[in-house]
């Protein structure tokens, strides 16, 4: 007669705090009769899409995915050629971009997200998602996803909690392919939305996108969010920049066992090394104060033994 150790949940982890910080919560808040049980229908697990579950240096992923679009859309267009944001996007110029602030993003997400209903810019994402590559791994996006992550996911669902995106990115760029990749159905996905108009097309009722911003998730955004479309503050909060700062706070202000982890990239050489001074997920308020709140704060270069999915 003989028995076996149960298999790891998190074996791309390093032994190390953060992964045993992880698997204790876990543990303890799924024991039954125990002081910190948390009954099923209240674990809540909410996670940051980019760096946080997706690469998302050298360029947020949408963002490529807008500025592939403008280059598609630009035929129907020849007065891009010469007005900003649309110039710096046609020369791939991200530095001038960038220059333009938040104003100039925006601009350009109304003008390449809008004009086709739901169905049509499903198809379009759909569509570009299987064929782009990022430019440092030459794979595809939803490759470059953090395999330590995917564990967390699974292990989390397989203990009885219920795992949400509530992410500053695109809620309709995302839920193509969030279910196939994260396990995370369309339904549990938040994210940042633009205006939709209910019309008839040909007899045919469709949802038309207008290039009107309706709803920023991010900071504050987010703990708004989720309880306007959760209802419940989460037990357990995932993010990687101070656009978390504000989820972090909400969930772990709660009362009973709460936790907050934030991804550090540490990792240059498997991925990439930014913090305080990064104009994408910029890390400091919530590194600072993740001590004395107690949040768990991963080091990619550390606590990691893999960082993607097997080719």
């Amino acid at each position: 007669m003989w028995t076996s150790a149960p298999a790891d949940p998190l074996p791309s982890w390093k032994d190390t705090a953060s992964k045993g910080a992880v698997l204790a919560f876990v543990a303890k808040t799924t024991k039954a009769g125990g002081p910190d049980f948390v009954p099923p229908a209240e674990r809540i697990a909410v996670f940051d899409n980019d760096g946080t579950l997706w690469c998302e240096q050298p360029i947020v992923p949408q963002l490529v995915f807008a500025l592939d679009r403008v280059k598609a859309l630009a035929p129907q267009h020849p007065e891009w050629a010469d007005k900003e944001p649309f110039k710096a996007a046609l020369a791939g110029d991200v530095k001038a971009l960038a220059a333009g602030g938040t104003k100039g993003v925006v601009e350009l997400m109304m003008a390449t997200h809008a004009g086709n209903t739901t169905t049509e810019f499903e198809a379009i994402v759909a569509a570009w998602i299987a064929a782009a590559r990022h430019p440092k791994y030459d794979r595809p996006y939803t490759e470059t996803v953090y395999q330590p992550m995917l564990e967390v996911l699974s292990h989390l669902r397989a203990s009885g909690y219920k795992t949400y995106i509530v992410s500053g990115g695109g809620v309709e760029f995302m839920r193509v392919w969030a279910d196939r990749v994260y396990g995370i159905p369309p339904e549990q996905v938040i994210g940042s939305t633009i205006a939709t108009e209910y019309q008839e097309r040909d007899g045919v009722p469709v949802l038309v996108r207008l290039p009107r911003l309706d709803f920023n998730d991010d900071k504050g955004g987010k703990p708004v969010a989720i309880n306007k479309f959760i209802g419940r503050r989460p037990v357990m909060c995932f993010g990687n920049s101070d656009g978390d700062y504000e989820m972090l706070r909400y969930t772990t202000a709660g009362a009973g066992p709460r936790f907050g982890l934030i991804v550090h990239h540490t990792d240059a050489a498997r991925e990439y090394a930014y913090d305080r001074t990064s104009h994408i997920g910029r890390l400091a308020r919530a590194l600072d104060e993740a001590p004395a709140r107690g949040w768990s704060v991963v080091s990619m270069k550390d606590d990691w033994a893999t960082m993607f999915p097997p080719r």
